[in-house]
């Protein structure tokens, strides 16, 4: 299924596409910068009605060697079905393209990590006709940045470990010190960082610290995140000032009320209600003209 980390897992990947010589560094394995990059489609639709798409497919030319494609997959959890998948992937590639396919694989928990990496082989066991081996990154060999130095030298390297180490025990630090690094970052560049953690952290309970950390520590930037906490911050404030004047005037509010009172994001219904509350005889009553 795909959800906001799957997503970010590998469009960082199409936001960054110089990311994959940093992330082949870090994995101690010498690919040579890439003098250009191209998004290519990622539709690899035969014509029969069997639809496959690779989640981000680029090309990579550099001065030296020849250009490759890189294949990324962002991986959740084992899925049995997934090497055949990803043969049939780099087979595609090479038929296709004539180039070289690579597959870049990146999870965020190590078992999934681990499945990942391990070679598969096609064909009889005697003779195995092809063997998978994917690059896999993932919480056991993405570095662990918990200082803004550090973060700030590879801005993006930093945004893919924060995403891949969304359970790490010191998820805290390792946002801490990116929050701290985007400070001092034009916000152009900054935008889209803070957008790919949020949805890389997905539900994980780190996200909602980097949401603080985005509305407190980054509170100059007009990212789309920033400004919708921000306007949750506005309604969770409206909906306290309308339950302030109720209690101040000793009236009760029922479960229900209390609930439709901070379950509401509108802040023009919220200044309604709170102008209503300073005379309606019970708190049902503020709601009586709609």
């Amino acid at each position: 299924m795909v959800n906001s980390p799957h997503e970010a897992m590998h469009r960082i990947f199409q936001q960054y596409p110089g990311l994959f010589s940093g992330v082949s560094e870090v994995l101690g394995i010498d690919f040579p910068p890439p003098t250009s990059v191209t998004v290519l489609p990622n539709d690899l639709t035969e014509t029969s009605p069997v639809e496959r798409r690779v989640d981000t497919l680029l090309r990579l030319d550099a001065e030296d060697g020849e250009p490759l494609l890189l294949a990324v997959e962002a991986q959740s959890g084992k899925d049995p079905h997934k090497p055949a998948s990803w043969a049939y992937y780099a087979s595609y590639l090479l038929t296709k393209y004539r180039l070289q396919p690579m597959l870049l694989v990146v999870c965020q928990d190590r078992a999934t990590a681990e499945w990942a990496s391990r070679e598969v082989n096609f064909g009889p066991r005697q003779w195995p006709l092809l063997t998978l081996r994917p690059l896999v990154v993932g919480p056991h060999n993405m570095p662990v940045i918990t200082d803004p130095a550090g973060a700030r030298k590879d801005l993006a390297l930093a945004t893919l470990a924060a995403i891949t180490h969304a359970t790490h025990p010191d998820a805290g630090g390792i946002l801490k010190s990116m929050a701290a690094a985007l400070r001092d970052t034009p916000q152009s560049i900054a935008d889209p960082i803070i957008e790919l953690v949020a949805q890389g952290l997905g539900k994980h309970p780190a996200a909602d610290l980097w949401r603080k950390l985005v509305a407190v520590d980054l509170s100059f930037y007009k990212s789309d995140l920033s400004e919708g906490i921000r306007d949750e911050g506005r309604a969770q404030r409206g909906a306290e000032d309308v339950l302030d004047i109720l209690d101040v005037r000793g009236i009760d509010v029922p479960d229900a009320v209390r609930e439709r009172i901070t379950g509401c994001g509108d802040p023009e219904i919220l200044r309604h209600w709170h102008r209503r509350a300073v005379t309606a005889p019970t708190a049902e009553e503020i709601f009586e003209d709609e």
